[in-house]
C-alpha cells in the first residue's frame, strides 16, 4: 500500500504541476521524463546502496563532532548558558553551529573540495536532462549554498537565459536549503528522525532534479547551451575564507533570530484574533489548523496517511507562510500519536526547502540586483517559484516513499 500511495502521490504532483503550466502544449517532456528518472535513481542509490547510504549517514557522526566543537566555543563565550547540561536555549546551543559550518564551508570551497562535488553534480544534470551549463551549475551549487549565492556564481549568464531557465534557477533555490543550516536542522530533528542530517542532505540532492522537472512543467521553454561555466575562487587564503565564512554566518544568525522573533509573535497575534471567533469542531480556530485543512491533500500526496494529513499539512502551511525552521521545530515537538516515524521522515523531505513568502522577497531582491534588466520578469515569477518549490520538495518526499 505504501508503494501504491507513493505512485499515486508522484502522479498527482506531476499532474498538478502540468495543470499549473503557462503553456501545457509546449512542455519539453524529454527534460521532465529524464528529470523524473534521475530523481528516482538518485533516491534509490542514496537510500538503498549500502556503501553510499553508510557514507551519507556517517555525516551524523560528523555532526556530533561539530556540535561538541561548537559547544566548546560557545561555553567559552556564553558560559553556563551554552552548557548542554542546562535547559536548552536556542540562541546559545543551536544557532552557534551555523558559525562553525559557515566557516568550514567557505574553507572547503577555498580548498576546491566542494567545487569538485558541485561541478560533478552539474555535469550529471546537464548530461541526463539536457539543460545548459549555467542552469546546471547554479542548480548543483544550491545543494551547498543559499538561493541568492547560487545564481551569483552564474551572474554573467543570467541575462541570456530563457524564461524557463530563469525560472528553473529560481525554483532550485526554493526547493533546497543551504549547507550552512543543514547541520542546524539535523541537530533539531536528530531526537525524532534517525540519521536526520543524512536525510536532509539527500533531500537537497534529490530535490534538485525534481525542482527542474516542476519548473519545466510550469514554465516550459527552450534550453540554451553556452560554454562551460566554472566556479571561481572567492578568497585569497584559507584564513580569508574562514573570516568571510564566519562573517556570513553572523549575518545569517542575526537574520534567523530576527525572523523567528517577529514571525512567532505574528502567529501568536493571528491566533489571538482567531480565538475571538466561535470554536470549530469543539476547538478554537488557529492559523495552524486552517493551514492544516488547506495543505492536507498535498501532505497526502507526499505519502502521509490521511489520518495524519492535517497535522502534516499544518507543517507544510507553517513552512510556506513562515519558514522551514519553525516547521522543523514544530515537527520535532509533535507526539508519536500525531505523526508516525515514517510520516516524520517523509515530512523531513517535504519541508526541506526555502519556499516561503519571506524567501521570495530575498530572491527577488538578490536576483533583481544581479540582472536588473529582468527584474520585472523575476518579480512576475516570484510567487510561482514558491508553488513550484513546494511541489518539488513534496515530489521528492513522494518518490522517497518508494524506498523507505
Amino acid at each position: 500500500m505504501d508503494h501504491l500511495h507513493a505512485l499515486a502521490g508522484t502522479v498527482s504532483l506531476v499532474a498538478l504541476s502540468w495543470a499549473l503550466s503557462e503553456k501545457r502544449a509546449e512542455v519539453r517532456w524529454r527534460v521532465v521524463l529524464a528529470g523524473l528518472g534521475l530523481t528516482v535513481v538518485l533516491a534509490a542509490i542514496l537510500l538503498l546502496v549500502a556503501p553510499l547510504r553508510s557514507a551519507v549517514f556517517s555525516l551524523n557522526d560528523a555532526l556530533n563532532v561539530l556540535e561538541r566543537a561548537t559547544q566548546e566555543g560557545s561555553m567559552f563565550v556564553f558560559g553556563p548558558l551554552a552548557d548542554p547540561k542546562q535547559p536548552f536555549v536556542l540562541a546559545f546551543r543551536a544557532l552557534p553551529l551555523i558559525l562553525v559550518v559557515s566557516a568550514l564551508s567557505a574553507l572547503l570551497f577555498y580548498w576546491r573540495i566542494l567545487p569538485i562535488v558541485v561541478n560533478a553534480f552539474s555535469w550529471l544534470l546537464q548530461k541526463t536532462m539536457g539543460i545548459g551549463g549555467a542552469v546546471g551549475l547554479s542548480a548543483a551549487a544550491n545543494v551547498f549554498v543559499g538561493m541568492v549565492e547560487a545564481p551569483l556564481v552564474v551572474k554573467p549568464y543570467l541575462a541570456r537565459l530563457s524564461r524557463s531557465e530563469l525560472f528553473m534557477t529560481m525554483v532550485c533555490g526554493m526547493a533546497t536549503i543551504a549547507g550552512t543550516v543543514m547541520a542546524l536542522y539535523g541537530a533539531i530533528l536528530g531526537p525524532v528522525v534517525p540519521d536526520a542530517i543524512g536525510h536532509i542532505l539527500i533531500a537537497s540532492i534529490v530535490s534538485t532534479p525534481a525542482a527542474i522537472v516542476v519548473a519545466a512543467l510550469m514554465v516550459p521553454g527552450p534550453m540554451t547551451h553556452e560554454e562551460t561555466v566554472e566556479l571561481g575562487r572567492q578568497d585569497a587564503s584559507a584564513m580569508d575564507a574562514v573570516t568571510r565564512g564566519t562573517i556570513e554566518g553572523v549575518q545569517l544568525i542575526l537574520q534567523i533570530v530576527a525572523m523567528l522573533i517577529v514571525l512567532i509573535a505574528l502567529v501568536y497575534l493571528v491566533n489571538a484574533l482567531l480565538g475571538l471567533l466561535p470554536a470549530v469542531a469543539g476547538a478554537p480556530l488557529t492559523l495552524q489548523r486552517m493551514l492544516g485543512w488547506l495543505f492536507s491533500p498535498v501532505a497526502w500526496m507526499c505519502g502521509v496517511p490521511w489520518s495524519e494529513a492535517q497535522a502534516a499539512g499544518a507543517l507544510l502551511g507553517t513552512k510556506t507562510a513562515l519558514n522551514e525552521f519553525i516547521a522543523y521545530v514544530e515537527m520535532a515537538k509533535a507526539p508519536a500519536d500525531v505523526l508516525s516515524t515514517r510520516s516524520k521522515l517523509l515530512m523531513t523531505y517535504a519541508l526541506c526547502g526555502f519556499a516561503n513568502f519571506g524567501s521570495v522577497g530575498i530572491l527577488i531582491g538578490g536576483m533583481g540586483a544581479m540582472v536588473p534588466e529582468r527584474r520585472g520578469e523575476i518579480v512576475e515569477l516570484g510567487m510561482k517559484s514558491i508553488v513550484a518549490g513546494t511541489l518539488a520538495t513534496c515530489l521528492t518526499a513522494a518518490i522517497v516513499g518508494f524506498f523507505i
